[in-house]
């Protein structure tokens, strides 16, 4: 397990995909925030991608997030699209609703850093939020991440497009204790 101050990052278990099923993408908000494409309703006992990732690829890593103390299930987190030529990848996470607010996307992020740098040797890391998604954009900032550019309306949200906020960390100027 990856530790964060807060929270670890553990392989998924199977006991992780209902709840996450439901207070992550069983949301059609949420879900439309999260997802690069649009959402769809998943039929019970279905293979769900999104969660049962397939383990033969190499390109993405998925971690279930949990508390340190007691080790409930606040999230999910995933180093996806990673170039193993060009040493990058993206950085992406989802926390349960009730699990908001209390700095845990900055632990997530931070530990996320930790294993792509440290653990997999990569260059670059980046994410890619919503422009309203102040929480995220905090986390990353809060682990020296820099803002990049804006993808001006590049993401259908709703019935509507909405600017993303591209930013990025290289392995020389990452801070494992940025965030403190």
């Amino acid at each position: 397990m990856l530790k964060g101050g807060k929270v670890g990052l553990r392989a998924p278990h199977e006991d992780d995909i209902p709840v996450l099923r439901a207070e992550l993408f069983d949301d059609v908000v949420n879900a439309s925030r999260a997802e690069a494409g649009p959402w769809r309703p998943v039929m019970p006992g279905a293979k769900d991608p999104r969660l049962e990732p397939d383990p033969t690829q190499q390109g993405s890593v998925p971690f279930s997030v949990v508390e340190l103390q007691g080790g409930t299930l606040v999230g999910m987190a995933n180093l996806w699209g990673i170039d193993t030529h060009n040493r990058c990848a993206h950085i992406g996470l989802g926390l349960l609703p009730s699990c908001r607010g209390k700095g845990y996307g900055s632990d997530v992020v931070a530990a996320l850093c930790h294993y792509g740098f440290v653990v997999r040797g990569l260059h670059r890391l980046q994410i890619e939020t919503l422009a309203d998604n102040t929480a995220m954009l905090r986390a990353a900032e809060r682990n020296g991440f820099v803002r990049e550019g804006v993808l001006r309306s590049s993401a259908w949200v709703m019935g509507e497009f909405v600017d993303e906020v591209l930013l990025g960390l290289l392995a020389r100027d990452y801070r494992p204790d940025a965030r403190r």
